[in-house]
């Protein structure tokens, strides 16, 4: 993979000597306030198991005219980090990523502490030695600094600080104000020669302060929060990345008054004509990839385009395994991958798209972004947003985008963890096969069916069978768990300790049938509820739907569920003789005013058996924050009805 140029004739050199300037109201590396150290809990977040006391850094650029044009840029950073019990020891657990590739970065100048507070009230200030400060490669481009840091415990404060010496602007990187607990202060001050131009634009819900200066030809911008609250867990969340408060600094021009002046500003297509011809990507498809025997013995009689992609599909994913290590590019190259039978992601799906095309299907890589690894910023041109490359693949006007390194998701459908984004189709651009595609699924959903059968006796034991089918995108969610533990999925699904449900004999079909529904069938037992003669139970059984996922009464991010869905539950429950069912819960239909998500609930009685029909729709993959207060009101109601409990008594 090639270095990116940002600047035209920029090359690489020494940094210059700077003084990156202090920040006067922060106090000194290892002078502790001992009011810090005494401190039990966060102020503005009694909640928090642990603070960010102070997290700043400057980013000092630097272009010389004297050296032909040379770019380099600097980073001093400097954390203060309180623990305030146990569940905050994990933060202790700190990591500096940087880029290896061509010595890109330097990281310098460690120095890292714990500090205490004894039994008679001392500072007691326990270093991190050298040896417990080490580089752990992740890649071949990257690699990271692991801080172990000694004598952790509640009460404790961490503190370390580096400098980040790089090549061009690799140490102008996207600031995040906002982590998982609260931080007191946060700043990032962009230093940089007026010669440069240099865009950086908060993003996120929250007010950010920015200060911007002109001192002696430079331009600093300072932008700074403090009190910022925690981004907390919330159910059904695209990415933490998509909602943390940041700021995102890039190059946007070069101007050398009366000389030279330009756009540095990247563009889609010039990224597109790069990729095409990096060494470690584009010049990949045009590698020769030993065929093997069996694969060619597999596709020898199969005309059908379709039933090949499908045969190449599942040969790969088969006979590939994933180093669980993401990116783009094949840095090993496809062929080494396809000698050891191991790779990237970047590696495994671009030997799928070779094998693809030596079937003379059309196929072409993508570059996506998964859901972990947060939205693509489709205004900003840079292909660091991206974290995945599958096959995008065109047969008679359908489109399949296929990941060989996931082993469950069959060709029909859209790999979870990037449904209901865009990705980049990368082509010789001068084909006009190459942009952007929307990765909306609108054929295939989230679908659960489930059927009981069940009778009570009149000692107030349930008894039944179950079979729930799993179609899609269900099966999608299930099939891993059921393949890995056995055990934690019939806890996750079949298990209920709050109702003392009792699950044997447990059966699957169509497991290792990725085309088809996930049928789970068990026979199941209850002891019924029962107070003052009269006796009550729920309908609400396997359906995946025992718990309402939004209690809370605010929420910062959409509701996301990537996909549409359906629930469908039907049941028969059988009373003992002599007893007779009270009045029932009402048939019912609860709807959002849009529509978009539909409830109804029907139940009838004949003679001692009960039968219910419940059915849940959504009709969106997506529901937006400013939304959730009707949301929220609901699924309220919604959990209410599908929990609404039958009734019946002695006659």
């Amino acid at each position: 993979m090639k270095l990116p140029n940002p600047t035209l004739a920029i090359a690489l050199c020494i940094l210059f000597p700077i003084c990156v300037r202090a920040q006067k109201d922060i106090p000194s590396f290892g002078k502790i306030d001992k009011a810090d150290l005494e401190m039990k809990d966060c102020s503005f977040d009694k909640a928090a198991e642990a603070m960010v006391l102070f997290d700043v850094a400057e980013v000092y650029c630097f272009f010389d005219l004297n050296t032909s044009g040379v770019l380099t840029s600097q980073l001093e950073r400097h954390v203060r980090i309180k623990i305030f019990n146990k569940k905050g020891l994990g933060y202790a657990n700190i990591r500096i990523p940087f880029i290896t590739d061509d010595n890109a970065e330097q990281i310098k100048n460690v120095s890292a502490q714990t500090i205490n507070l004894d039994a008679s009230g001392n500072t007691v200030i326990s270093k991190v030695d050298k040896a417990s400060i080490y580089t752990k490669k992740l890649t071949k481009r990257r690699s990271e600094i692991v801080l172990a840091f000694p004598e952790v415990k509640d009460g404790s404060i961490i503190e370390y600080k580096y400098k980040d010496e790089a090549d061009q602007l690799y140490a102008l990187r996207t600031w995040y104000f906002q982590r998982s607990i609260p931080v007191k202060l946060s700043r990032y001050i962009l230093n940089f020669p007026t010669t440069l131009g240099i865009s950086a634009q908060p993003q996120g819900g929250l007010i950010v302060n920015m200060k911007e200066t002109n001192e002696a030809n430079r331009n600093i911008k300072a932008f700074s929060m403090t009190e910022v609250p925690a981004l907390r867990d919330e159910s059904y969340i695209s990415c933490d990345e998509d909602y943390l408060q940041k700021v995102v600094p890039f190059l946007v021009s070069l101007d050398l008054p009366g000389t030279y002046s330009r756009s540095m500003l990247r563009t889609w297509p010039g990224i597109v004509k790069e990729l095409v011809s990096d060494d470690y990507f584009g010049m990949q498809l045009k590698k020769n990839i030993p065929r093997t025997s069996d694969l060619d013995i597999m596709l020898a009689n199969i005309s059908d385009k379709y039933r090949k992609m499908q045969v190449i599909y599942d040969y790969v994913r088969k006979n590939m395994v994933w180093n669980n290590t993401y990116g783009i590019w094949a840095l090993d190259g496809v062929k080494s991958a396809w000698k050891d039978k191991k790779g990237t992601t970047g590696e495994i799906n671009l030997i799928l798209v070779n094998l693809l095309r030596d079937a003379d299907i059309d196929a072409c890589p993508i570059l996506l972004s998964s859901r972990d690894n947060g939205r693509v910023n489709t205004a900003l041109a840079d292909y660091d947003q991206f974290d995945k490359v599958m096959a995008n693949v065109s047969i008679d006007g359908k489109t399949y985008v296929l990941d060989a390194t996931n082993k469950y998701t069959p060709v029909g459908l859209i790999p979870f963890d990037v449904v209901y984004s865009e990705g980049l189709a990368i082509e010789k651009y001068d084909t006009y096969k190459w942009g952007w595609r929307s990765l909306f699924d609108n054929d295939h959903s989230m679908e659960n069916y489930t059927l009981i059968e069940a009778s009570i006796d009149d000692k107030g034991s349930m008894k039944g069978e179950a079979r729930v089918t799993s179609v899609d995108y269900s099966r999608l969610a299930r099939i891993p768990l059921l393949s890995a533990n056995r055990e934690k999925f019939i806890e996750n699904y079949f298990g209920s300790k709050e109702n003392n449900m009792k699950v044997d004999s447990l059966t699957f079909n169509n497991v290792d049938i990725d085309s088809l529904p996930l049928i789970q069938s068990c026979r199941f037992s209850q002891d019924i509820s029962g107070s003052g003669g009269y006796n009550y139970f729920s309908a609400n059984l396997f359906s995946g739907l025992e718990k309402n996922p939004f209690i809370a009464d605010t929420r910062i991010s959409d509701v996301f569920f990537g996909v549409n869905q359906f629930y469908s539950v039907e049941g028969t429950f059988t009373i003992p003789a002599g007893y007779s069912f009270d009045a029932l819960p009402k048939n019912t239909r609860l709807r959002l005013p849009d529509t978009s998500v539909v409830f109804s609930r029907y139940a009838s009685v004949s003679g001692q058996k009960l039968s219910v029909r419940m059915e849940l729709e959504f009709k969106r993959p997506i529901y937006a924050a400013e939304d959730y207060e009707g949301f929220h009101e609901f699924y309220k109601k919604l959990f209410a009805m599908l929990n609404e409990q039958y009734v019946y008594k002695k006659n």
